[in-house]
């Protein structure tokens, strides 16, 4: 107790209350840029999962090739990282930083580039240098044609981020700044003294107080010392509400919308609304999804196929999520075939499986009657007669 006697000693000063505005008034709360992160977290991972489930197929006269390419795309395309991460890592980079850059190792690894530069040409291939992978910086200079390039421009999206969004950040800032201060434990400590203030004393004090705030926070069962002159009272319990979470959330979830919209996604996909889920499910892989999983096909057949291998008949083809399934369309399935409209292997790429090396399977079959309109009349009047 000696330190708090020499608070209350004569002829001590203590300082003005005025030099203590950072402490009796608490803290500024900073500003939440982290609403628009969380907002891109949550969207832009949402699109990397999607794709990390595609499955990579090398075609050559529509049968399947497994070869090291097929190997690397679907299984392990480096030493640190399964297929699913590797293309998980891929799209978040390409949405996020609109580009993404993957290099081939003298290890044959994919590798997912940290940071490089673009040398731009008009006439000649682009190039990239300084391509750095972790820790690792190549000393070559990669060319157009060597790597795997892709971009992924959203001006709307950008322009969203960049300027409109501190509107979302601001909103949700105040939310939980009047949240917090409606339900705050405000008091004041008052002392009976004619004593000088000075800095060093109003420390202890505040020293003082803040141990004996921790003693009630912090225990179940607090005792601090009653000392004569000094003086506690609450202004308010933290009991006066304020805003709800709920409205708090709202803030949030309006945000992801905005952002999910912007990248092509329903918003009830993203909150795992059971509402309308097929239809937003179709709609996201037909406008979203699909155009997606195009553009990487697009840069692998250019990038990984010569023109030769092109024109003999061999693809990289890339088959994502369907949303048709075999049992639940089994009735379609059977017109299309005894319709002969379709062959049973053709059937089966529609949804996303491979063919099955059976002749029999490519042939046309017509189990039902089909008539042209021609023989249809012919038969009534061969009827009539």
């Amino acid at each position: 107790m000696s330190w708090l006697g020499s608070i209350f000693q004569r002829n001590r000063d203590l300082p003005s209350s005025y030099a203590t505005e950072d402490k009796i008034f608490g803290f500024e709360v900073e500003q939440r840029a982290y609403l628009k992160q969380l907002a891109l977290e949550i969207c832009i991972n949402f699109m990397a999962r999607t794709v990390a489930q595609a499955d990579f197929r090398i075609m050559q006269d529509k049968k399947r090739i497994r070869d090291d390419w097929d190997y690397l795309l679907n299984i392990r395309p480096n030493t640190d990282s399964s297929a699913s991460d590797f293309w998980q890592d891929a799209i978040y980079k390409l949405i996020h930083e609109r580009e993404v850059l993957i290099v081939v190792s003298d290890s044959n690894d994919l590798l997912i580039a940290d940071s490089f530069i673009r040398e731009e040409r008009a006439v000649y291939t682009d190039t990239f240098k300084n391509v750095t992978v972790k820790e690792f910086t190549f000393m070559r200079t990669f060319s157009m044609d060597e790597v795997i390039y892709l971009t992924y421009n959203n001006e709307k999206l950008s322009r969203f981020m960049n300027g409109m969004f501190e509107d979302f950040t601001q909103l949700f800032s105040r939310m939980v700044e009047t949240s917090m201060f409606a339900n705050q434990i405000r008091a004041t400590a008052g002392m009976d003294t004619t004593q000088k203030l000075d800095e060093e004393n109003l420390g202890k004090l505040q020293s003082f107080i803040d141990r004996m705030f921790n003693a009630f926070r912090k225990n179940a069962f607090a005792i601090v010392p009653k000392l004569k002159g000094f003086e506690y009272d609450e202004i308010t319990d933290g009991s006066n509400g304020g805003r709800s979470i709920d409205d708090i959330t709202k803030v949030l979830d309006k945000a992801i919308d905005y952002v999910a919209e912007l990248l092509g996604i329903p918003p009830a996909i993203v909150h795992g609304s059971l509402s309308d889920y097929e239809t937003a499910l179709k709609a996201y892989i037909k406008f979203t999804y699909n155009p997606l999983l195009k553009k990487i096909s697009d840069e692998l057949n250019a990038k990984l196929l010569d023109k030769k291998e092109y024109q003999s008949g061999k693809r990289i083809e890339v088959f994502g999520i369907q949303v048709k399934s075999v049992t639940e369309n089994a009735e379609a399935v059977d017109k299309l075939v005894a319709s002969g409209a379709y062959n049973r292997n053709e059937v089966r790429e529609k949804f996303g499986d491979e063919r099955v090396d059976d002749p029999e399977l490519d042939k046309y079959v017509i189990t039902k009657n089909y008539q042209t309109v021609a023989e249809s009349k012919g038969g009534e009047k061969n009827d009539n007669n």
